[in-house]
């Protein structure tokens, strides 16, 4: 009786699990991309929005830290270069892009 049953109830069960089983495993997936977007991407993108803000506004005088470490003030702009003083008599011609930021203000005590 039992045996009789089976082939007749299988492709119903099929079928009503198939639509309803895609969204319970979907919904994980859809949580892990936008806990990821939220704590990764979205910071990583305002960091480069402010650099690349911060690179535009660059102007004579401004003392920066090149990626490679090496402060300097800036003497030369250029569409993509900026020259630096690094020591007196001593200047330097690098990328923009290797511009990681500006020196931090000293405070004298």
């Amino acid at each position: 009786m039992f045996h009789e049953f089976m082939p007749t109830f299988l492709p119903l069960l099929a079928q009503s699990q198939g639509a309803s089983s895609f969204l319970p495993l979907l919904l994980p997936w859809v949580l892990v991309m936008g806990i990821f977007y939220v704590l990764l991407i979205m910071p990583q993108q305002k960091r480069q929005k402010k650099l690349q803000e911060m690179l535009a506004d660059l102007k004579m005088g401004d003392k920066v830290i090149t990626s490679g470490g090496i402060y300097g003030t800036v003497v030369g702009l250029e569409d993509s270069a900026v020259q630096l003083r690094i020591a007196d008599q001593v200047k330097v011609k690098v990328s923009r892009a290797a511009i990681a930021g500006l020196q931090p203000e000293v405070k004298e005590t």
